[in-house]
């Protein structure tokens, strides 16, 4: 377990929100700050007499790691500072296979964004899952009992195991949810909108999200099918949720932003903790 530091309220959130996840998940946190100024400052600056600004850096560290081990006091928690600027450093954390949880900004984003260009264009590219932790001003200790996975028309197998993990730390309810639209008929003279078609697809494509038998054990499963669209519904199922989870394809060669418009959507405005679950 991961999560990226700089300083920052909502850095800070993200650092209880992955703590309180590596407690349920019997995990070690690491928190990571990245700095290019490490780059060039790390062969000058000797053992005895820090540089100011490394300094800081480490008090940034030191103050998040006493912070995370006073909320949770069992969980294993470390440091890393990375010498690389603060988009390559956490994309090059897939060596650790992580969960990397992050805040919505950090101190180089505006306070009027609704979500910091670092912390989107990491979960748009991300080979491994990345939390982005959103809603309530201070994560909560006890949860709400219920984490949502948004379900599309491609392959949400990664996605889907990550939500079980989560919702059966939880003790929570798992929600699929799949939102879903009349089909138009323009074959005939007139057009025919066909609600019963839609819907029963919707619920056969919910019926075949392959859900991991060792995590479903005693946990409560529903299958949502909403008429509307994708992100007004998910919006409105994730209001009251522990975690929206939704799952996203990657294109190796593709080096730009991989987010579908309603993931887009979800990271910008979903009114909690968001995670992106790469397929594999």
């Amino acid at each position: 377990m991961l999560a990226a530091v700089d300083g920052s309220p909502e850095s800070l959130r993200a650092v209880d929100w992955a703590v309180d996840d590596a407690f349920r998940r019997g995990a070690r946190l690491r928190l990571v700050h990245a700095s290019v100024w490490e780059q060039f400052e790390q062969e000058t600056v000797d053992d005895i007499e820090l540089a100011p600004e490394r300094k800081a850096i480490e008090d940034i560290l030191d103050s998040a790691a006493e912070r995370a081990s006073a909320r949770r006091p069992g969980v294993a928690v470390d440091t890393e500072l990375l010498a690389e600027d603060v988009l390559s450093a956490l994309l090059g954390l897939q060596r650790y296979s992580p969960l990397l949880v992050l805040g919505i900004r950090g101190h180089g984003g505006f306070p009027g964004l609704l979500l910091g260009s670092v912390s989107l264009r990491v979960a748009a590219r991300a080979a491994y899952p990345v939390v982005v932790v959103r809603g309530e001003r201070e994560p909560a200790e006890v949860g709400r009992g219920r984490v949502v996975l948004g379900v599309g028309s491609h392959d949400v197998s990664a996605a889907a195991e990550f939500a079980v993990e989560e919702a059966a730390g939880r003790h929570a309810d798992l929600e699929l949810v799949h939102a879903w639209r009349p089909e138009i008929d323009m074959s005939g003279v007139s057009v025919v909108m066909d609600a019963g078609a839609a819907a029963d697809r919707a619920q056969n494509l919910l019926g075949a999200v392959p859900l991991p038998e060792t995590g479903v054990s005693g946990l409560r499963v529903r299958r949502n099918a909403v008429q509307g669209r994708s992100a007004s519904s998910l919006l409105r199922a994730a209001a009251g949720a522990d975690l929206l989870v939704l799952g996203a394809r990657r294109r190796h060669e593709h080096p730009g932003l991989q987010l579908g418009s309603v993931s887009h959507a979800m990271l910008h405005h979903a009114p909690c903790p968001v995670a992106i679950v790469p397929a594999r």
